[in-house]
């Protein structure tokens, strides 16, 4: 069992017929027996007098079902070890049994992050759906955007840095396997008109998670354009939902307006507020330091600027480089908050940690944040909060890892 969070970048030795050897000095060193490259799991043995390298036997059908027979010598590929007892998953479990080989079909740069289009089998494109884990190539990611045939990822840098998949180019083929829970929603007894992604949504395989992956998994989720919750102990004792604001759709506002339940505002990096000439709401402000500006519909907008759809377009023109001040009307009813210049470092709020989160996921500056309440009008604490990211399938993470890792 592997989680898809590669370990090391191994590379490829020797290759044969009937046989692969990839140097991997680490996982070497752990004594596994066995490995998962490029998200093909193997049976692997030290080879006597090369240090750091493993040989795997590589049998036909694992040749004729991935991407195993084409690589040569001197090719980089992503290494995992496997699971041990009491290793964290960060939420995802794979097998190292190839479903599906994908053709990247295009490559989006958008600042440091990358979004990646593959186009993979028919039978391989029904398990998959927007917001649902899938490995390439042995990394674990979260699935951007589906087309008609055709699905897309976020890769943001970190992934970049750590994995192969900066190296790959349109018309390269890749290794493709769904999450467990996407196999085992295949098997789950279920009507035979609902979807599996329907099934998929309703399996809590989010939560809390922690420490730089955990902050890295919540990158990803929202480079992808889903949402994070962050639980500020310290500061509110709140949660909050959060969102990029060049991602966000009018589905996100309305889960933040019928589920999340709280008061919707927009962090933003002030040299967006400057630009666009949205000076600070007259005060002192609220008790914990936060800095309203001066909200905004869309001056483009034909209604009232209320409707989920017209109040997510404005923040995404918030969120546009391109954006000048005259494309709101003020007031309105987006309200954008100030970030403190310093970031997390000067004030570890819910406006920093949003910011912070989008620029990590290779986005600009500008986020939505929302405050979990509960129902019967309570701000949601610590158990509301993990309850309420597995009901919603989104990653729970603490203010204190963000400000550590961010």
């Amino acid at each position: 069992m592997f989680t898809g969070h590669i370990h090391e970048v191994g590379t490829v030795v020797a290759e044969g017929p009937d046989f692969i050897m990839v140097r991997a000095p680490e996982a070497a060193r752990s004594a596994a027996c066995s490995i998962c490259v490029n998200g093909v799991g193997l049976t692997v043995a030290p080879v006597a007098g090369q240090d750091g390298v493993l040989a795997a036997a590589v049998s036909a059908d694992t040749r004729r079902r991935s991407t195993l027979g084409r690589i040569p010598p001197q090719t980089r590929v992503n290494v995992e070890t496997p699971l041990r007892l009491g290793d964290p998953s960060g939420g995802h479990l794979v097998q190292g049994d190839v479903e599906a080989v994908g053709k990247v079909v295009r490559i989006d740069d958008d600042g440091p992050m990358r979004r990646m289009w593959i186009k993979p089998p028919e039978r391989f494109h029904a398990l998959v759906t927007a917001k649902v884990q899938v490995a390439v190539d042995g990394v674990s990611l979260t699935v951007a955007e589906v087309a008609r045939d055709r699905f897309a990822v976020a890769l943001v840098p970190l992934t970049l840095q750590a994995t192969t998949l900066a190296d790959l180019s349109v018309g390269d083929q890749v290794n493709l396997e769904p999450d467990l829970v996407t196999r085992l929603a295949r098997r789950w007894p279920q009507d035979p008109h609902r979807a599996v992604s329907e099934v998929v949504a309703a399996l809590p395989w989010a939560g809390r998670v922690a420490g730089a992956r955990g902050v890295q998994q919540a990158v990803a989720q929202l480079a992808a354009g889903g949402g994070v919750v962050i639980w500020d102990p310290e500061r509110e004792c709140e949660g909050d939902v959060v969102f990029a604001g060049a991602r966000l759709r009018p589905e996100a506002f309305t889960f933040l307006l019928t589920q999340v339940c709280g008061h919707s505002t927009v962090p933003c990096a002030p040299e967006v507020l400057e630009r666009l000439e949205l000076g600070p709401v007259p005060g002192p402000g609220d008790r914990h330091g936060t800095r309203p500006h001066v909200p905004v519909d869309l001056a483009a907008a034909t209604g009232t600027g209320v409707s989920a759809a017209e109040r997510a377009a404005t923040v995404r023109r918030l969120a546009d480089p391109d954006a000048r001040p005259a494309d709101f009307l003020r007031p309105g009813h987006v309200f954008p908050l100030a970030a403190r210049p310093g970031g997390l470092a000067e004030r570890a709020g819910h406006t920093e940690a949003t910011v912070a989160l989008c620029t990590a996921a290779g986005l600009p500056p500008v986020g939505v944040c929302c405050e979990v309440m509960n129902h019967d009008g309570t701000m949601a604490k610590a158990a509301d909060l993990e309850i309420a990211a597995l009901r919603w399938g989104l990653p729970l993470v603490d203010m204190a890892d963000l400000a550590r890792h961010l």
